[in-house]
């Protein structure tokens, strides 16, 4: 593998806007400083978590792996999730679209967690989910990959420890190993690998599941806690819990970039951590406020070039997948919303603004959309006859949401904690995050803001009239559209022959379908499916399987071909 010049790559990314300034004369086309170098790129991805460590002003820990990691690296303070929730996040980055737009936004729409999901589970999933619905996996439009499945193609190796979670099962191309011994350890000599590591301990369920005598912080920690929350010593305990989890994922990181170090890869691999969405308190994971749609991402590059600085580019989840594609000298596929930030095919204008939506969110349903630009969130409510506030049973598991209830009940919520519960909304929000940032002062009817709403409320017409909002079709309909005949379309099975010239052709009837095979067999668990895009030789007596699968779609049948010496 060739290695690359960063000191050139330093010039395209400082073009970029490295610098922490926004620079206007973004050149029309970034040039690759290398056309044959295709680096190894790392994904550190924590769950449930806001911008709360040093590198972005939080001193409350010390988080000792991600402050190093950003003093050798590029903290980005402009990046954002446009779904606040994990699946529909998820949905985003490995399609490069908005999950409204792809049938993905509700959270969830079913357990897709594994390959082959027993029918019993399936059918049990209908108990976290409104009466009268059924799990149904969404299904992108015809064409549309889980981006890995192009880096393969290009020749990558890719693996996923270990979490899925995209609204569908993953395809059967999608990953060379999808499990919790996945390792860019497994590769062939020389081959460039994208991997992905998912940190669990952070997650909102780790704030009430785990022991009392598990902290990594001390039980006296003194804790900063938001306005919209209530600063009671019960409710502290999970905010330190929080600091707690933060600070045990920062050691696991740790653990990963030894590992990466000692293999002597970490001076020619892209390292990217962040996390999948805003923080697990209340009236922040869900939300569409900063606290549920401002993330944390540092990205840490060969060589340690461009340490320290700072990026404050509006970046979305949906750029995630165009910009690995575009690292690795791949052009992002056209049907993407999202566009590169960086690499070969780097995007020669910024974008003013990030937008984002929230739907149904286990039993309870919502309709929420939001732009942002570098001052001002907009909030359009479609529900208005109810709260913000959702009275969902998973988050009542956690005793902060109970105290928050608890107070309500007693009538002793300050105004900022009462504002939450609301017992209607406003059809439009609009706030200076400049002024409030917590999103306190709804300023939708002060005059003085009124081209400010304006020019929000055009760029929100503009970014819905491009595609079909998925989110704002009543969820049974939605299903009935994907799934006329009422059953989830199945792939056709791939059909397996051999053309003149004696080699191997495979082709599958469904339109979109990605077809994989495998050779002599090859039907242990983390086998992986080699891609096929193009006829290829095999010998008298070769035992081929194929498969076949559609994202959203069931697989086809695993079939079988034995060439003959006849073929």
């Amino acid at each position: 593998m060739k290695v690359i010049s960063f000191p050139l790559l330093a010039i395209v990314f400082l073009l970029l806007g490295c610098s922490g300034e926004r620079n206007e004369t973004i050149p029309a086309q970034v040039i690759n400083p290398s056309p044959d170098f295709r680096p190894n790129i790392l994904w550190l991805v924590a769950e449930d978590m806001s911008p709360t460590i040093p590198p972005y002003g939080d001193s409350t820990i010390v988080t000792p792996v991600l402050d190093q990691l950003a003093g050798e690296g590029v903290v980005y303070d402009n990046f954002f999730t446009p779904h606040p929730v994990c699946a529909p996040a998820r949905a985003a980055i490995i399609t490069g679209m908005y999950a409204n737009h792809i049938g993905a936004s509700h959270m969830r729409t079913g357990p897709w967690y594994s390959d082959d999901i027993p029918q019993a589970t399936i059918a049990a999933y209908a108990q976290y989910m409104p009466p009268g619905l059924q799990a149904y996996e969404a299904i992108p439009m015809e064409g549309v990959k889980m981006f890995s499945e192009l880096l393969r193609e290009a020749g990558y190796y890719c693996t996923n420890n270990n979490k899925q979670d995209y609204q569908f099962r993953k395809t059967m191309t999608a990953w060379d190993d999808n499990s919790r011994k996945a390792t860019w350890r497994n590769r062939k000599k020389g081959q460039p690998f994208f991997s992905v590591i998912n940190f669990e301990v952070t997650h909102e369920s780790r704030i009430w599941a785990k022991a009392e005598d598990s902290l990594w912080v001390a039980r006296s920690l003194k804790v900063p806690v938001p306005p919209y929350l209530p600063d009671t010593e019960a409710a502290k305990v999970d905010v330190r819990r929080m600091y707690s989890n933060i600070l045990e994922m920062d050691f696991q990181v740790g653990r990963v970039l030894k590992e990466l170090e000692s293999d002597g890869l970490l001076d020619s691999t892209i390292v990217i951590w962040y996390s999948d969405h805003g923080g697990p308190l209340p009236r922040q994971k869900r939300a569409l406020y900063e606290s549920g749609v401002k993330v944390p991402m540092i990205i840490r590059f060969p060589g340690g070039e461009f340490a320290g600085m700072r990026d404050d580019r509006m970046i979305s989840f949906i750029d995630l997948a165009p910009t690995m594609l575009s690292l690795a000298g791949i052009q992002p596929p056209a049907y993407m919303d999202g566009t590169a930030f960086m690499g070969k095919y780097a995007r020669t204008e910024e974008p003013a603004f990030v937008f984002g939506a929230a739907d149904r969110f286990d039993e309870k349903y919502d309709r929420r959309r939001f732009v942002r630009n570098d001052r001002f969130k907009y909030i359009r409510n479609y529900m208005t006859d109810q709260p913000v506030y959702l009275d969902l049973s998973y988050r009542k598991q956690m005793s902060i949401m109970q105290e928050l209830l608890r107070l309500r009940e007693e009538g002793n919520l300050t105004p900022e904690q009462a504002r939450w519960f609301d017992p209607v909304k406003e059809p439009e929000e609009l706030y200076d995050l400049k002024n409030d940032p917590f999103e306190l002062t709804n300023l939708a009817q002060d005059q003085s803001y009124a081209p400010v709403l304006e020019e929000m409320r055009t760029a929100m017409d503009t970014w819905l009239s491009g595609f079909e909002d998925t989110g704002l079709i009543q969820e049974s309909d939605l299903i009935a559209k994907i799934w006329p005949d009422g059953a989830q379309p199945r792939t056709a099975n791939p059909e397996i022959g051999v053309d003149r010239d004696g080699q191997i052709i495979i082709q599958c009837r469904t339109p979109g379908a990605s077809v994989g095979y495998r050779i002599s067999g090859g039907t242990e668990v983390n086998s992986a499916w080699e891609i096929y895009s193009k006829p290829f030789p095999s010998n008298p007596g070769t035992e081929i399987e194929a498969v076949a699968h559609r994202p959203g779609f069931l697989r086809s049948e695993i079939i079988l071909f034995k060439k003959n010496v006849g073929n």
